[in-house]
């Protein structure tokens, strides 16, 4: 989960909660109910990358603490909500998730699909 991994990153710095805050522009009260999950994680993926690079991450570690931000908020990461292939993919995934079996064809156009992201002229953002 997102606060558990941003309280972890903070201690990780050996800052106080008062200091990250103070260093980063937040409001220690606000903050303190992110890191105990009772907010939810902000929605500024400025925001969000200004306290990734804060932390040191990058590449997958920055892109997974994005992602981990915009799941706890129950959203899919708007690079892939924008992305034309994997909306058309993603009701099959649903499906798929909450137990409805695909059928053979479905299966195969969603694989088809998810391959597609993976040449270089197919781009998430």
């Amino acid at each position: 989960m997102f606060y558990e991994t941003v309280k972890a990153l903070r201690i990780e710095k050996r800052l106080t909660l008062r200091d990250f805050c103070e260093q980063v522009g937040l409001d220690p009260s606000n903050w303190s109910k992110v890191e105990r999950g009772v907010n939810p994680p902000p929605g500024d993926v400025g925001l969000l990358e200004k306290l990734a690079d804060f932390f040191g991450l990058t590449g997958e570690a920055k892109l997974g603490f994005l992602d981990a931000a915009a799941m706890q908020r129950k959203e899919i990461p708007a690079d892939v909500a924008d992305n034309v292939i994997l909306q058309k993919a993603l009701p099959a995934f649903f499906r798929a998730a909450r137990g409805h079996e695909l059928t053979e064809a479905e299966l195969k156009s969603f694989a088809e699909d998810i391959k597609k992201l993976h040449t270089p002229d197919h781009r998430l953002a």
